[in-house]
């Protein structure tokens, strides 16, 4: 039996029937969202069609082969995944090169520049900065996204464990492991001197492989399979760590990271992850 599932502010129950009789399913209600089974599985074409002509909703079918009580490990993404900023660019607006940055933040998330390279051209910008205007940024203008305390209350009951993984830098991720209880976290290091940071790294560059290896590295120190694991992320530096994952979801992600993953969620918070673990 093929699944879909509906969820979104605009969502109605009108609107959940009227999709049912247009694709002619079951309609349940599960509180914040609908299911609809079908007796017929459902093409690619039809999915891509309800989305868009109902583009106000999050439309996802339940992945056949996915098996939610099995999920031991839940990987997510830091800035505009996890917390509602992008942490680099909030530090460059000291300095007055948010413009600059930004840029190339942007540009590499849609996947145009690499990475690596990217990350290094960003923090050269960022030298003389004082590591006083990290805890600034962390009290004053970071906050997890909306549905996120939800959703870690639910996997904490499922004792499912969490990891935030990021390329950005460990001052945040360490701030909000021990704030949120994660269990695991894995970001870049600032290198500082004199309280200032130097725009450069210490260690080696947290990518897109690193974030995938990260989460293979887990599977095994948990002795459970990629398979049992959910990842989150909006950007390019996210595929690989998105492509290893048991179910891998798009958070109000770049289209290249739409077309890449099983769940895309632009319309809901993050507690909308919840219907794909009941």
């Amino acid at each position: 039996m093929a699944t879909l599932i509906l969820q979104g502010p605009r969502l109605t129950l009108d609107l959940a029937n009227k999709i049912s009789q247009q694709t002619n399913t079951e309609l349940h209600s599960h509180g914040a969202h609908y299911r609809l089974y079908g007796k017929q599985p459902f093409s690619p074409q039809t999915l891509a069609t309800l989305r868009s002509t109902h583009n106000s909703l999050d439309i996802n079918l339940f992945p056949e082969n996915y098996h939610p009580e099995q999920i031991r490990l839940f990987v997510t993404d830091m800035d505009s995944t996890f917390i509602n900023i992008e942490c680099i660019n909030e530090i460059a607006a000291f300095a007055g090169k948010e413009a600059q940055v930004s840029a190339i933040t942007t540009a590499a998330m849609r996947g145009e520049i690499n990475f690596e390279t990217s990350l290094i051209q960003r923090v050269k910008l960022l030298a003389g900065i004082s590591i006083n205007v990290l805890a600034e940024i962390y009290e004053k203008r970071l906050t997890i996204n909306p549905g996120g305390e939800c959703l870690l209350a639910a996997l904490k009951q499922r004792d499912i464990k969490i990891a935030l993984v990021s390329g950005g830098f460990t001052y945040f991720t360490e701030r909000l492991k021990q704030e949120y209880d994660l269990d695991y976290t894995l970001a870049n290091q600032l290198e500082v001197r004199n309280n200032r940071l130097t725009g450069t790294l210490a260690g080696q560059i947290v990518g897109a492989s690193a974030k995938a290896r990260f989460l293979l590295m887990l599977c095994e120190k948990l002795a459970i399979k990629p398979r049992q694991t959910i990842a989150i992320g909006d950007g390019a530096n996210d595929l690989e760590m998105l492509k290893v994952a048991g179910l891998s979801i798009a958070y109000h992600a770049k289209p290249k990271v739409q077309a890449a993953t099983q769940v895309t969620l632009n319309h809901t918070t993050l507690d909308g992850i919840l219907p794909f673990l009941l």
